[in-house]
């Protein structure tokens, strides 16, 4: 059985953990656990995102991080539009619904508190998982992040894709 549920500091370990993973499939030679300590923590206590994870049958399967973009936060691509900043499902809990409950779950989120599109910048290999999800490519290219910015005009209307 899947619960989402928001990050808690008893939680912290294993969302380090499947941080870590995260960005070591990534392959972008960041080092994760400083990320973690210096910024993305901060930025949660601060309230300018969210971090949910993934429960499966008592293990946590992944994680997402989301917020919707304001002028107050350093990254703001897109005033009052939900940003999807990061998903990862742990590979052995990959293409089972799991990715598509955790995104649909934070898109529910986000409605409720206002927004009514979201994008994300998904590297190549999240593309399908996304497409599937109802996000289209905008053809505006974020250069930062070299990728695309995918957005979704109506958030909650569901996935196709198993994740």
């Amino acid at each position: 059985m899947l619960h989402v549920y928001p990050l808690k500091d008893t939680d912290r370990n294993n969302f380090e953990k499947l941080f870590c993973d995260y960005y070591a499939e990534l392959d972008c030679g960041e080092d994760a656990k400083h990320l973690i300590g210096e910024y993305i923590i901060p930025d949660l206590i601060a309230g300018l995102l969210h971090i949910d994870l993934i429960n499966d049958n008592g293990e946590c399967a992944g994680f997402i991080i989301y917020q919707i973009d304001d002028i107050n936060n350093d990254w703001n691509l897109q005033e009052g539009y939900a940003d999807i900043r990061e998903i990862y499902i742990a590979p052995e809990y990959r293409r089972k619904g799991t990715g598509k409950f955790l995104l649909y779950s934070a898109e529910m989120k986000l409605k409720e508190a206002g927004a009514k599109k979201s994008y994300c910048l998904p590297y190549a290999k999240a593309i399908p998982f996304f497409t599937a999800c109802g996000y289209r490519n905008t053809d505006r290219y974020n250069d930062e992040l070299d990728c695309f910015v995918f957005e979704k005009n109506s958030l909650n209307n569901g996935c196709s894709h198993n994740e």
